[in-house]
């Protein structure tokens, strides 16, 4: 007799075996213990910064009439940045009006006074150059990287040439300063 006939003619006996053969896997396989650990960062926030510019005038830096070839006029203004991040300030022209071509006759030169420090006004005494030439041709005078909080004073002198003629008599031109700046 072979052992598959032993098998079928105890039938009780094959399943009895074949039962505890199947528990002692499935208790096997079952009772595998692990350790597990877990850890959290809970309260996560993200805020964003600001790069804003504040400008202690907001009306006209020259309201110069009467001027004559040869005359000199002079402004301050100040500028700041009140954000929280640093940005690479420009000063630049927009919108020229009137008799355009005299802004080709103003020689205009933009002087960086310095950083206020501790709510102390610069002297313009030995201001640094950031732009000099023809009002009508200041597209982009790099002013430099302000930090947050950081607050400059700037001289403008502006110059009606001395070799402009009588075409520019009785003429008025006008042109906005516009400040800007991208973060850096």
């Amino acid at each position: 007799m072979t052992r598959l006939h032993r098998l079928a003619a105890h039938p009780r006996r094959t399943l009895g075996a074949l039962a505890v053969v199947l528990a002692a896997v499935g208790i096997t396989v079952g009772s595998g213990a692990n350790f597990t650990a877990s850890a959290a960062n809970p309260g996560n926030a993200f805020t964003t910064g600001t790069l804003l510019i504040a400008n202690s005038s907001s009306t006209a830096l020259f309201s110069a009439t009467g001027l004559k070839p040869g005359d000199v006029k002079t402004a301050t203004v100040d500028i700041s940045n009140t954000g929280s991040l640093a940005g690479d300030f420009v000063l630049k022209t927009a919108n020229p009006t009137g008799y355009t071509a005299l802004l080709g006759q103003i020689d205009l030169v933009v002087a960086d006074c310095g950083v206020w420090a501790g709510g102390v006004a610069p002297s313009c005494s030995s201001p640094t150059t950031k732009y000099t030439g023809k009002a009508n041709a200041l597209t982009s005078a790099a002013l430099g990287n302000y930090a947050g909080g950081a607050q400059h004073r700037y001289q403008f002198t502006a110059t009606l040439n001395s070799s402009t003629d009588d075409t520019y008599q009785s003429k008025t031109a006008g042109v906005d300063f516009a400040w800007s700046a991208t973060q850096s």
